[in-house]
């Protein structure tokens, strides 16, 4: 396969490469700033948007360009390249606005995705629970429907991203006890503003708190709202997994900090290490950079897929799985090497550091599906495997409950 650019790709990067250029100051760049501005963060995805850089593979009638993977795989690289703070959006953008897109109406489409492009508006998925693990078609978190259509949420989400800064959120519930767990499911945008929807920060190990946990009591949500049929929340909340799992680790891109910063931040270190640790470190620094290039270029035939009009698949679970763990050897690789220096190695100010990055990828192992349930999606819904037995096959999810206690 030829990595090098076509013409026109190569027109387009050098359009998106003067764009960053000319606006350089207003973009800015990653560590300028301490702390988290979220006037700023929206500002800037705006500009980006009105740039035509954001949304590049949408449809034109939801607010996209209309262009291809490769292109939005250009200006991924060419912010990164750039240095250039990730958009706060990035969640409805990577998970929402594709389940959107693909199972709401007209009017929802109309209302939110261009808004969600622009920043807008800030999204949310609210999924995980405290009850359900890794389980996710376990939930609790119950919408009964009204004598007059609406819907009453009840419940409790947990480890929700931006939560505490997101307008609007896509919240999967559970409608019918008395089916099997999957099929008892349905999907609803929700106004995180609304009545009875209280949101807690949780402090992280790194020190801050992107994560939340989420109450909804009795939270009125109008039929309007719904995404999909009532039932068929499993099927609307795989669009969103596989979403998640492709913008996490197929699309071309690396996640945290790239091949490129691996030169840069390490690489230069290697030569000040002791004889005997160099050749092993050398080696480790080699495999975390094949690493990361193997998930982007991997990310490729994903992207392939993507542009032939196909939804994102299992397949995206691989990359996703490879990405996490080049990401995660990568940091810890760099903490032991740089030692002292690794406080302030991303960005001079202090305000990003490789001991921050080391201390929030846990965590991106768990975002889309734990390294186990990934690995239960290829097994089964790529090779072909045998799934694992089950115990709650055959009943209800309120047998279910029962059976263990609950």
């Amino acid at each position: 396969m030829d990595f090098d650019d076509t013409p026109d790709e190569a027109a387009w990067r050098a359009e998106v490469r003067a764009f960053i250029e000319e606006h350089r100051e207003e973009l800015g760049r990653r560590g300028d700033e301490r702390g988290f501005d979220d006037h700023v963060a929206r500002a800037r995805q705006a500009l980006l948007y009105d740039g035509g850089l954001v949304g590049v593979t949408w449809p034109v009638e939801a607010g996209g360009r209309g262009g291809t993977p490769m292109q939005q795989a250009i200006v991924d690289q060419e912010l990164a390249r750039a240095e250039v703070p990730a958009l706060i959006n990035l969640i409805g953008i990577g998970m929402c606005g594709p389940t959107v897109i693909h199972h709401g109406t007209e009017d929802q489409k109309a209302r939110y995705l261009q808004r969600l492009l622009r920043a807008d508006d800030v999204w949310c998925q609210l999924f995980s629970e405290p009850a359900s693990g890794s389980d996710l078609a376990a939930l609790r978190t119950k919408a009964v429907r009204t004598e007059d259509g609406s819907w009453r949420i009840s419940g409790q989400k947990v480890w929700t991203t931006l939560a505490h800064l997101a307008d609007h959120g896509i919240v999967l519930t559970r409608t019918d006890p008395d089916v099997a767990k999957h099929r008892g499911l349905t999907m609803f945008v929700v106004d995180m503003k609304a009545p009875g929807v209280t949101v807690r920060p949780l402090r992280q190990m790194s020190g801050g708190a992107d994560f939340n946990e989420v109450f909804f009591d009795d939270v009125v949500v109008p039929d309007t709202e719904r995404l999909g049929d009532v039932g068929d929340g499993w099927r609307v909340a795989l669009t969103t997994l596989m979403s998640e799992r492709l913008s996490l680790g197929g699309g071309g891109t690396e996640i945290g900090i790239g091949s490129t910063a691996i030169v840069e931040h390490v690489a230069r270190h290697v030569g000040a290490l002791p004889a005997d640790r160099q050749a092993l470190v050398r080696q480790q620094l080699g495999r975390a950079y094949v690493d990361s290039l193997g998930t982007r270029y991997t990310g490729y035939r994903q992207l392939s897929a993507i542009s032939r009009g196909d939804l994102p698949g299992p397949e995206a679970s691989a990359g996703k799985l490879a990405g996490t763990k080049a990401a995660r050897d990568l940091a810890d690789l760099a903490v032991r090497v740089l030692g002292d220096d690794a406080a302030y190695a991303v960005s001079a100010d202090g305000s990003s550091t490789w001991q921050d990055l080391q201390a929030v990828l846990p965590g991106m192992a768990i975002a889309g599906g734990t390294d186990e349930v990934l690995r239960n999606v290829i097994g089964e819904r790529v090779l072909g495997l045998p799934p694992e037995p089950r115990a709650d096959k055959g009943i209800t999810f309120r047998e279910s409950l029962a059976a263990a206690g609950a």
